[in-house]
């Protein structure tokens, strides 16, 4: 049998293991004695034997302790891969925490705040500290236009033909017949299509009749819409749905449209435009509200709110006699966010540091065999404690500045867990961000180490792995033997049944031979019918 069990497992599972058998044996040798009162019961002629107990009796008498040594054996084995689980989640938990330690991020960290309303920042990588004024005159818009207005009789079966609808460039194809001609069915073929160049069709029933309300999905000057009617035949209002809208000039402007009938007329409740707003004075435009490129690092989402109070100007745009003001952007390195990810840091260790405690501790008040942690004395968790412990007391020189934890105020206790001083760690990234960024460097910085030396214990080939592996083959090999135990227990019983069955039948033959005899020859205390000349039948 495999000994997987006692030489990766606590003591305490050694002698729970030692135990289990022990009862085991125990409980089979009380069974066999009282099959041996049924054996001894019936060859007195008392009584038939008990068959089923004795062969029960017999077969757990060979087979008692070692079904339990495998069942044991397999529930420890259970035991240590769950634990092992409850490490392995522990330490990929720290991997997240260490993360913007070692990745650069931690001082690539920057808040961004307005001065004013209508404007919302974040910033990140790459981003530069500093202040910016900002000035929206106009925020980017999808395009809206409404069809003149159908009868219901119209809006029923407008005729049939090809619309070709457009949109930035992006186009599709749609084909009506009578089948699907009323305005209804255009506009779920429109929003159904799987070309839709990015467009979505409504009819508004309005107190003058049903009109085709198109949009566009996406805001910019550049995404248009134009709908061109071609090969139009029976034509009750087809026709009309045709209108070509040109991105504004200059640049940036509301964009303009032209109905095909000028009797049947389009209107444009809201004109395709960009973004415009300047930064420290210089021009820029985005196609989106949710602009990117203008800042390096630094993403800005535009709203009406910015632009003021708007004046007239019906159909053009809300930036369409708008007056905007100036608002003030600051972008600045966000101590707090560093704080929060050293402390996060912090927390994470000692989670790992606490679930290992936990599967290496010893209870002495415990019952015996069950005193052990699952992983009391191993010697994967001692290294993973060792190492990680060592690299938490070390310390790291990166570009002539040599940086410990306690430099930042974060010392180690005597049960291995981590404490750490907030307001020293906030005057430490403050006013010391050198040695911050010594310690926390993305090339031997600690959370490089750390990380670097948990990969290697849960890798493939790591220890975390090679523990796993052998624990799942010892589970296959107590299977394999739990599966003949299982056999020969069944051979065994068949075997028994039938030996027993027959002595039962020959001990029952011999009785009824014996209670013969006696009334024929006589006993103790009867002379029997020979001798009283009487008859036995």
């Amino acid at each position: 049998m495999s000994t997987i069990s006692s030489a990766t497992s606590g003591g305490g599972s050694v002698a729970s293991s030692a135990a289990a058998a022990a009862a085991a044996e125990a409980a089979a040798q009380s069974a066999l004695q009282e099959a041996g009162q049924s054996l001894i019961a019936g060859s007195t002629g008392n009584s038939s034997l008990d068959v089923q107990s004795i062969v029960t009796a017999l077969v757990n008498a060979k087979t008692a302790g070692q079904t339990a040594a495998l069942t044991n054996e397999a529930e420890n084995d259970h035991t240590q891969l769950t634990a092992i689980g409850q490490l392995s989640a522990a330490l990929s938990s720290l991997q997240v925490g260490l993360a913007p330690l070692f990745n650069g991020q931690l001082q690539s960290s920057f808040s961004a705040t307005l001065s004013g309303s209508g404007i919302t920042a974040s910033a990140g990588t790459g981003a530069v500290a500093g202040t910016y004024q900002i000035n929206v005159t106009q925020i980017a818009q999808a395009q809206s236009l409404s069809s003149s207005a159908f009868s219901t009789t119209q809006a029923a079966g407008l005729g049939t033909g090809n619309l070709t609808i457009s949109v930035g460039g992006k186009s599709m194809q749609l084909s009506v017949n009578s089948t699907n001609n009323s305005l209804s069915d255009i506009a779920s073929a429109i929003n159904s299509s799987s070309s839709n160049p990015g467009v979505s069709a409504t009819v508004v029933s309005g107190s003058d009749g049903q009109h085709l309300v198109l949009s566009s999905t996406s805001t910019g000057a550049a995404n248009t819409i134009s709908v061109n009617v071609t090969n139009v035949t029976a034509d009750n209002g087809l026709s009309s749905l045709g209108v070509t809208s040109t991105a504004g000039s200059p640049a940036g402007s509301p964009s303009s449209f032209t109905s095909a009938n000028s009797a049947s007329p389009w209107t444009q409740s809201t004109a395709a435009q960009d973004a415009q707003f300047t930064v420290n004075g210089t021009p820029a435009d985005s196609g989106t509200n949710t602009v990117t490129t203008v800042l390096p690092g630094v993403t800005l989402n535009l709203t009406s709110a910015a632009l003021g109070t708007s004046g007239s100007g019906s159909g053009s745009g809300s930036g369409s006699g708008a007056t905007s003001s100036t608002q003030t952007l600051t972008i600045a390195t966000d101590t707090s966010a560093q704080v929060t990810d050293v402390e996060t840091f912090v927390s994470d260790y000692n989670a790992v540091v606490s679930t290992m405690s936990s599967l290496a501790s010893f209870n002495s008040s415990g019952t015996a065999g069950s005193q052990g942690g699952p992983l009391l004395g191993d010697s994967m968790l001692n290294q993973i404690q060792s190492t990680l412990g060592d690299l938490a007391s070390s310390s790291v020189t990166s570009g002539g500045t040599t940086a410990t934890l306690s430099s930042l105020g974060i010392t180690l206790n005597a049960d291995g867990t981590m404490s750490v001083d907030t307001t020293t760690l906030t005057t430490a990234v403050q006013s010391n961000p050198q040695a911050v960024g010594a310690l926390f460097n993305s090339t031997n910085g600690l959370g490089q180490q750390m990380n670097t030396a948990i990969n290697a214990f849960t890798q493939s080939g790591g220890i975390i792995d090679i523990r796993n592996n052998q624990l799942t083959a010892d589970l296959t090999n107590v299977q394999t033997q739990a599966n003949a135990l299982t056999a020969y227990t069944a051979q065994l019983t068949s075997q028994y049944n039938d030996e027993f069955t027959a002595l039962n039948t020959l001990m029952a033959t011999t009785n009824s031979n014996s209670q013969y005899l006696t009334q024929l020859f006589g006993g103790a205390n009867s002379a029997g019918a020979l001798a009283s000349g009487g008859s036995t039948s």
